[in-house]
């Protein structure tokens, strides 16, 4: 018996009868032999941790645009939050700890530079509109590895695909059917945790928002501070899941009712926090005039210099495209784009 095998005959007994087994993966998109050390999951895991469009995170905005404080969080350092808070709640619940993390490592790669404000404005510009959880979707089936795709199993793609809420419920309500798997409910859940906790702090740290000003109930169930508030809402959710059997994820209600209150309370105060909005207007103006320059014939000299080859003759496919290249663009790079392309170099001789 190979070491993957062991490790899948290990699922069989350590995991919940709820949890996703390895070994009984829905597949991959293309066939391809297994790996004879890791199992399906733990190699998705892998493949994206070390994937470009990952790396590039670390330069793409959570809250704050291109900040320049150190303890500020990125893309990159969200995700990787929301990737402990699930594996924490998978092993407490018996869940596979491997899809988990793949889905939590993998479900913000399509998010574009400056945050939602380019997420936005690319929803508006590109026919069918853009939407960052199909982005990431997209970039692991297709956009990786020049065009082929990481190759990752059915559960992960759909946990990436599904990770998206909005301003909706995280966590189905009892009785609702849902294709997730629990281990893709989690990641769900965990992205909401993470960041409305750590936003929180960064907003205080920015001097948008002051602790006090917090909202009372919402302090009194989760704490005014982020490690009191991710301890309240991973042990609660631990709790109730495992009192209602480990089928479902579930909280009790006081809780999630101050977690929708938070979430809220960021909207308003932060998120279109005019202090932020501000750069946000201006970034906007940088994603909309870089995908009409990518779309105009006019531009097709610098077209194929950023992008490596001739735009297509169709006018939705190079709309397609420029979203692409734009979508995987980080902070600076696109200002560093937007600079080249649109504002005047010093000249002269000496």
């Amino acid at each position: 018996m190979n070491l993957r095998k062991q490790r899948e005959a290990l699922e069989e007994l350590m995991l919940s009868p709820h949890a996703a087994r390895s070994a009984a993966s829905k597949g991959r998109q293309r066939p391809e032999r297994e790996d004879p050390l890791r199992p399906a999951f733990q190699h998705d895991r892998d493949r994206l941790l070390y994937c470009k469009a990952f790396r590039r995170l670390k330069h793409k905005t959570q809250v704050f645009l291109a900040p320049t404080g150190d303890h500020y969080r990125t893309r990159l350092t969200h995700t990787l939050e929301v990737s402990q808070i699930a594996r924490t709640m998978a092993r407490a619940l018996r869940l596979n700890e491997d899809l988990t993390e793949a889905i939590a490592l993998g479900h913000d790669l399509g998010h574009t530079p400056f945050g939602h404000a380019g997420e936005t404005v690319l929803d508006k510009l590109l026919p069918g509109g853009f939407k960052h959880h199909q982005q990431s979707l997209r970039v692991v089936e297709l956009l990786e590895k020049n065009g082929k795709g990481l190759n990752l199993t059915f559960e992960v793609r759909q946990g990436i695909a599904g990770h998206s809420k909005g301003k909706g419920p995280f966590l189905p309500k009892r009785g609702d059917k849902t294709k997730l798997t629990l281990e893709g409910q989690l990641v769900r859940a965990a992205d909401v945790m993470a960041y409305i906790a750590h936003d929180t702090e960064d907003a205080i740290r920015g001097g948008v928002l002051k602790r006090s000003q917090l909202p009372k109930p919402v302090v009194k169930v989760l704490g005014s501070t982020l490690s009191r508030q991710i301890n309240t809402m991973v042990k609660d959710l631990i709790a109730q899941s495992l009192a209602a059997g480990g089928a479902v994820l579930c909280m009790r209600p006081e809780v999630e009712e101050a977690m929708k209150g938070l979430r809220g309370f960021l909207y308003d105060r932060v998120y279109e926090n005019m202090e932020v909005h501000e750069d946000f207007i201006k970034a906007s103006k940088v994603v909309e005039e870089l995908f009409g320059m990518l779309c105009n014939p006019q531009y097709d000299k610098t077209y194929r210099e950023y992008l490596g080859g001739p735009p297509p003759a169709k006018l939705a496919e190079r709309q397609r495209a420029a979203a692409d290249y734009i979508a995987g663009m980080t902070d600076r790079y696109a200002l560093n784009m937007y600079q080249s392309v649109f504002l005047p170099h010093p000249w002269g001789r000496m």
